[in-house]
């Protein structure tokens, strides 16, 4: 049976800038003949194609956290939606805060996605709006309010009052839903993700499991961030790269020399290969 290979996106596989080094990409793609090559990511499926343009991706990828499972073909493996009665009432309560979030939605049976974000911005995410510019599925809303079908939503300010957010929403909630509060490595904030209970990597790659038909003893997943952890523990083999946060390097099995901008994961995939 063949290794698979699972890695996450930001950095951990992109570099710094978003791109994916030449070198790279030709260490990946030397793995395709005789291995399952997959992503896991919290990034749409628009971004996540246009990052991996000469990447070989052979199985469904773990796309929006786990939120949606689909190949790069567009066939929709599996979703787990939030509805839009618990959306509002998360966009209210963080209101009741001052903040508002990002809605990562699903419009069209087609993947066609709706990233929708309040008139109201702190200066973190007009950061990230900027990169947002040239999109066509981006809408921004006086009113802001939930869709029919949402990934996820996802709110980015200072630490201490997504805390005080993440306490409010377990208290109306409980463990109906999955919250994911973790740093942003780059911009010195914190993320609050908040899910479907089973939209995770971890659900992810049992769909992606179950679709290609794989043993997860063959399985060696590459992660940073907190959001990796559950595919960390369902791995055989779990490594982190050198610029990941300390529990997850407390979680991983091997700890890389070479950060995301060192290109760690084919540094790795690398070594194999001359094994």
């Amino acid at each position: 049976m063949k290794n698979i290979y699972i890695t996450d996106l930001d950095h951990t596989f992109l570099r710094s800038d978003l791109s994916i080094s030449d070198y790279t990409k030709k260490i990946w793609n030397a793995h395709s003949p005789e291995a399952i090559l997959g992503i896991a990511t919290a990034r749409t499926y628009k971004k996540t194609a246009q990052f991996l343009k000469g990447v070989h991706v052979t199985a469904p990828m773990i796309l929006l956290d786990g939120a949606l499972i689909a190949t790069v073909d567009k066939k929709i493996i599996d979703t787990k939606f939030l509805s839009k009665e618990e959306g509002d009432v998360i966009i209210d309560v963080g209101a009741k805060l001052g903040i508002y979030p990002f809605v990562l939605s699903l419009v069209g049976d087609d993947l066609s996605e709706a990233f929708s974000y309040s008139t109201t911005l702190n200066s973190y995410q007009c950061e990230i709006i900027k990169r947002y510019a040239n999109d066509d599925h981006t809408s921004q809303h006086k009113n802001l309010r939930a869709m029919q079908r949402n990934f996820k939503i996802v709110y980015m300010a200072d630490e201490a009052i997504l805390v005080e957010l993440k306490s409010e929403l377990e208290s109306l909630f409980g463990g109906s839903l999955k919250y994911i509060l973790a740093p942003e490595a780059y911009m010195g904030c914190h993320f609050l993700t908040i899910l479907h209970k089973d939209a995770d990597k971890a659900h992810g790659i049992r769909s992606v499991s179950e679709a290609v038909g794989f043993d997860l003893e063959k399985l060696t997943v590459f992660g940073d961030n907190y959001n990796d952890i559950g595919m960390f523990e369902l791995a055989n083999q779990a490594v982190a790269v050198a610029n990941a946060q300390d529990g997850v390097k407390a979680k991983a099995d091997i700890v890389l020399p070479h950060t995301n901008d060192e290109d760690g994961v084919a540094h790795y995939l690398e070594g194999l290969l001359d094994g």
